[in-house]
């Protein structure tokens, strides 16, 4: 299997910018998902105070009149540009083409320049930087109702539920400091095991002299704020340890819930065959971050949990942890072109995947398409790129149960 196409998301929702090749980070590729748009809600009580709603594709379709395409940086003092051009549909009372505009946004805002705006997505909070008065008047005009383009700077948010890594394989404090001796990106930690296990020794060393000696309880008593101090270390080496660990590997950006989306073009063919002659079904709905074309069948990668992408590449290979199914919703339905939810047959793709694709017991209202994915640590700063080889590392014989306190059927 190869690598066939790969996207990045620079705002959520609107459509992705197609990419040949993608840096790997932590909370998926670089600049996916770093801003979003929040619609302004007039509060009620009559007091002029409003607030803030997240916008996401099927509730608000005309997001996808919006294209996006970047400038990546070329030296450092470079900040990068996002280009978003803004699709007028035709309609009947305007049957031919409105004028194209187009907004350069700064790729990397500077944050001290912002002002902070809290954004909660799917129960898991984080800090935003409102983008301002040029940005946000440009998106709200093109819409019709005012918005706030968020920028999310250096915060993230937790990633909930069972599908990092760290909570699925429930790692011990034991396995997770072995894995850490492997991990370049933090050497000091390679200190630890030394620091516990001379620690462990130390009381054990003195507890064998108390029984050894004869020790009067006296002096025994004398000896236990040594003894509890040692172990009070250790656990909270041990502690911090373990929640640094979770930290890294449970952080995501304005994504919905896992740092990388994989799809299989042969399940997206399975699609397509479900629509009338002619048609074909656009993989950017399913808004993958990356498709991978060879599977021999479709919707096999339901059992994938690991993929090795990159190996033979030159640039080093590294893994990918499927830990989750991706459940889908009416954006499947929305008609790229016109900004409304679709008509006709390729109105209905969700209700197509009803049929048959109501695999996990854990959604059981929704269908699958797609797996989440997060990064193994030493994947960080690894180049993905279009026809990179992908293998199946690991396979499971039992689809994944969704596990997700943000979703709702």
């Amino acid at each position: 299997m190869k690598v066939s196409q790969l996207y990045v998301y620079p705002i959520k929702s609107l459509r992705p910018t197609t990419i040949t090749e993608g840096l790997f980070t932590a909370r998926g590729f670089q600049y996916d998902r770093h801003f979003m748009l929040l619609k302004v809600i007039p509060t009620e009580d009559g007091s002029g105070t409003t607030a803030l709603k997240n916008m996401h594709i099927p509730h608000f379709p005309e997001m996808a009149l919006f294209h996006t395409d970047i400038e990546y940086p070329q030296t450092e003092k470079d900040s990068g540009k996002l280009i978003i051009t803004y699709h007028p549909p035709l309609s009947d009372s305007a049957p031919k083409p409105r004028e194209i505009t187009r907004l350069e946004i700064p790729l990397q805002p500077n944050p001290k320049r912002l002002s902070p705006v809290k954004v909660v997505m799917h129960q898991s909070p984080t800090t935003g930087y409102n983008m301002g008065a040029d940005y946000n008047d440009w998106f709200s005009a093109c819409f019709g109702y005012p918005v706030v383009l968020a920028y999310i700077g250096s915060h993230s948010r937790e990633v909930l539920g069972t599908l990092a890594p760290a909570q699925q394989d429930k790692k011990t404090a034991l396995g997770t400091i072995r894995k850490s001796l492997t991990r370049p990106d933090r050497k000091w930690e390679r200190f630890l095991p030394i620091f516990i296990v001379a620690s462990a020794i130390n009381i054990l060393l003195q507890s064998g002299t108390l029984v050894r000696d004869g020790t009067t309880p006296q002096a025994a008593r004398s000896l236990t704020p040594t003894l509890l101090f040692t172990a009070s270390v250790v656990v909270l080496v041990l502690h911090h340890f373990c929640t640094l660990h979770a930290q890294h590997e449970n952080r995501i950006t304005f994504a919905d819930c896992a740092p990388y989306l994989v799809i299989s073009e042969t399940s997206v063919d399975n699609v397509s065959a479900r629509l009338p002659d002619g048609e074909i079904m656009d993989r950017t709905k399913f808004r993958p971050n990356i498709v991978v074309s060879g599977a021999a069948e479709a919707f096999e990668e339901d059992f994938w949990r690991a993929l090795t992408v990159g190996a033979g590449s030159g640039r080093g290979a590294t893994r990918l942890l499927l830990t989750g199914n991706c459940v889908r919703c009416q954006s499947l339905n929305v008609d790229y072109e016109t900004g409304k939810m679709g008509t006709g047959e390729s109105g209905a793709v969700l209700k197509k995947l009803m049929k048959d694709r109501r695999v996990d017991s854990g959604a059981k209202f929704s269908p699958v398409f797609g797996r989440y994915a997060f990064l193994e640590p030493k994947g960080k700063g690894i180049i993905l790129r279009v026809g990179d080889e992908v293998t199946v590392a690991e396979k499971g014989t039992r689809r994944s149960i969704t596990d997700w306190p943000g979703l709702t059927n």
